[in-house]
């Protein structure tokens, strides 16, 4: 794990004797002769470690250390000292310093091993920040989200791709899994052990989108009462997901294709550049070509943005995936509510595998879920929603059958909603409950509440 290093030190020789050896390691290192100057840096760059004379003319490292450890994004201090100074050096500590080396330094690899583990510990913290804001922490089997013969090659050009750091743009249909298969990219490339951070740009208010993405100073704006990190400097390192990237506003669009081309950016309200040590991987429903004509997006972000596109197919073209996608819900969702089911049945399977999808992926989990909450031993047809099957209707189904069909769905979805609580469900359908047992016992529901 390498970082991006500030070395603060007054002696010419030892200053380039340290940064020799950091560099030789690997590490990107910026120097200061002193304080002042090692402040003016720090406002201006990222960087992961200071290591700083603690005594020094002017402005002394411990005074450095005061001014900028109430920052959002303050680095860890290493202090160097002589040996007689030491208990100065502990008492910083003791203020939030890291830790501290005695001057001159006996072994170089003291001083390696210790910036190794700051900056491994660094990295975790910032996976650990990322990994609460994301949607889920985990995914399943990579056999799965490639389920079906149609995925075949697709699944070759998210491994081929992974290895790279090509800007990838996946489009699909709602549903269809473009953030599993994002996160799959992520985790098969070389940033894996750093975040993975999604945004939706679509849900996220227009004003407030470029402080999500690029953060923001204190006082930027109203409610801006401290700074923030966005989440291009949660993901350094590592991977930033852009879904939905077809509903980013124009002016947006524009502060996006700057940090694509130089790999810096400004928080709102800051004046400073960010370095932008990120993969982008966008997605989107939209025909982007198309909003390219109409001048809805931008021509030259298209084409930074659709270095690798990928195209998922919807649900409806996956049909042989259905069984082994409802298999892995089915025990998904059964261990979560502590249910030992049997499997589906037949005819539910064949009524899934004929219904369209509209909701792709996404619905049929929540069909799965659902069917799960009413099945005792097995997943039947009538377990579906009404919707999966209305097709199974006959076409000269007596009017009355429909209505009892639709009022059984609804009793179903109450059900559903409270549980099983009977008296609740009567309430909510306005019947008294022996009318509500009656309807139980008439509609078969008897043994699955």
């Amino acid at each position: 794990m390498k970082g991006r290093i500030l070395l603060v030190e007054d002696d010419g020789t030892f200053r380039g004797f340290l940064r020799t050896i950091l560099e030789d390691d690997g590490h990107e290192v910026k120097t200061a002769e002193d304080g002042m100057k090692g402040l003016r840096l720090l406002r201006e760059e990222n960087f992961d470690l200071v290591i700083s004379d603690l005594k020094m003319p002017g402005k002394s490292g411990l005074e450095l250390f005061r001014e900028t450890r109430n920052d959002p994004d303050s680095p860890q201090f290493v202090f160097m000292t002589a040996f007689g100074k030491v208990d100065e050096a502990v008492a910083a500590m003791k203020e939030g310093a890291v830790d501290f080396l005695t001057k001159p330094l006996a072994d170089p690899d003291t001083l390696l091993v210790l910036v190794r583990r700051v900056i491994e510990n660094q990295s975790r913290a910032r996976v650990y920040l990322t990994l609460k804001e994301s949607e889920a922490a985990g995914l399943p089997p990579e056999t799965l989200i490639f389920a079906g013969k149609g995925m075949t090659e697709l699944q070759k050009l998210v491994q081929n791709v992974a290895a790279t750091s090509a800007n990838v743009l996946i489009y699909g249909e709602s549903g269809t899994g473009k953030e599993l298969v994002a996160r799959t990219i992520h985790l098969l490339s070389p940033r894996r052990t750093a975040g993975f951070v999604p945004l939706n740009c679509a849900a996220i208010p227009e004003n407030l989108l470029e402080s999500e993405l690029f953060g923001h100073e204190k006082g930027a704006f109203t409610g801006a009462v401290q700074a923030r990190q966005g989440k291009f400097e949660l993901a350094r390192g590592g991977t930033i997901f852009l879904d939905e990237i077809g509903e980013m506003p124009q002016p947006l669009q524009a502060k996006l294709l700057r940090v694509l081309q130089e790999r810096v950016f400004e928080r709102v309200g800051g004046s400073r550049e960010i370095r932008a040590d990120v993969r982008v991987i966008a997605a989107t429903n939209r025909n982007l070509l198309t909003e390219v004509v109409d001048k809805r997006f931008r021509e030259d972000l298209y084409y930074r943005l659709n270095v690798f596109p990928l195209h998922l197919p919807p649900l409806r073209e996956r049909s042989d995936a259905i069984a082994q996608l409802a298999d892995y819900f089915l025990l998904k969702f059964s261990r979560q509510i502590g249910k030992n089911l049997h499997g589906i049945e037949d005819g539910a399977m064949e009524v899934m595998r004929e219904y369209t999808w509209p909701g792709n992926v996404r619905e049929l989990q929540n069909v799965m879920e659902r069917a799960v909450i009413l099945a005792q031993d097995l997943i039947r047809i009538d377990h579906l929603p009404a919707e999966l099957r209305r097709e199974q209707i006959p076409a000269k189904t007596d009017c009355r059958e429909i209505l009892k069909a639709t009022e059984r769905e609804i009793v179903i979805r109450a059900l559903s909603k409270h549980a099983g609580n009977r008296r609740l469900v009567a309430d909510e359908l306005g019947i008294s409950r022996r009318t509500l047992q009656y309807r139980l016992k008439e509609y078969g529901l008897l043994e699955e509440t």
